[in-house]
């Protein structure tokens, strides 16, 4: 059963994607930004609502009166694709930092830039991060909110954190307080994987980091609250699921400091 309905969420969520950027592109481009962020939004809940009606999978995201007002930098651990529209919502005008592939495809890419993402040529490596900040200042004094996930790439439940610099990069030079984001979609949307779980995905926005700190203060402060909280979320998943399957990457990390009544699949 999960296999049909993950298969059937599949085809009408890019059916979806696909038909809104035919419908809309007579007049997205034309049309005011107020107008294309309904549009924009509106497709991420309309996926979101596929997701739960289709695949059995809930969206929860709580936290949101943690959000500054004005600009701040929005940064997220990155475990699926679903973070990447389920945050939309929520955040007022977003500019995502995204690899410049995605820049690439035909018509969404012109639907990124006509929202104002900011590509990144993760090859060029300091020079992308120069380009990232002119970006990101231009989107500062709009007011708007950086979206950035600071490991770069997606990363399964558990997996060691690798933050890159380029969080702390913008942190230093925008001088705006850093939302951090926990979440647990890896357990429901895996990567590079087909299955699509039923249960209930969880994201937070934890408590803004204010402007100031080092570097090293401010990524082991970053890094310890996203892990901590996001091990928590996945913690609650599996008491409200205990028949999620648990990698053994995963359960090293949920069974430190627990005791073995506690453990998964104990």
């Amino acid at each position: 059963m999960i296999a049909l309905r993950s298969f059937a969420f599949q085809c009408l969520f890019y059916a979806n994607l696909i038909g809104q950027l035919i419908v809309f592109s007579p007049i997205f481009f034309l049309a005011s930004e107020a107008r294309c962020w309904r549009i924009v939004k509106n497709w991420a809940r309309s996926s979101m609502w596929l997701l739960h009606h289709v695949a059995g999978t809930r969206s929860r995201i709580s936290g949101r009166e943690r959000l500054p007002k004005g600009g701040a930098i929005i940064a997220a651990k990155h475990q699926s694709f679903w973070e990447t529209f389920a945050l939309l919502p929520e955040l007022d005008r977003p500019t995502f930092i995204l690899k410049k592939e995605l820049i690439a495809i035909p018509l969404f890419g012109a639907y990124c830039r006509r929202m104002g993402m900011i590509p990144v040529d993760r090859s060029r490596r300091g020079g992308a991060l120069a380009g990232m900040l002119a970006a990101a200042q231009a989107a500062m004094r709009e007011g708007r909110q950086i979206v950035i996930f600071p490991e770069g790439t997606r990363s399964a439940p558990g997996a060691d954190p690798n933050y890159r610099p380029g969080i702390h990069y913008l942190y230093e030079a925008l001088e705006v307080p850093v939302v951090p984001v926990a979440l647990n979609s890896g357990l429901f949307w895996p990567r590079q994987a087909f299955y699509r779980r039923p249960g209930t995905i969880r994201a937070e926005f934890l408590d803004p980091i204010a402007p100031g700190l080092d570097k090293p203060a401010f990524l082991a402060r970053l890094t310890d609250e996203i892990e901590a909280r996001t091990l928590d979320l996945i913690r609650q998943a599996y008491a409200e699921q205990p028949d999620l399957p648990v990698s053994k990457l995963l359960a090293s990390r949920l069974y430190q400091d627990r005791p073995a009544s506690e453990k998964v699949g104990a």
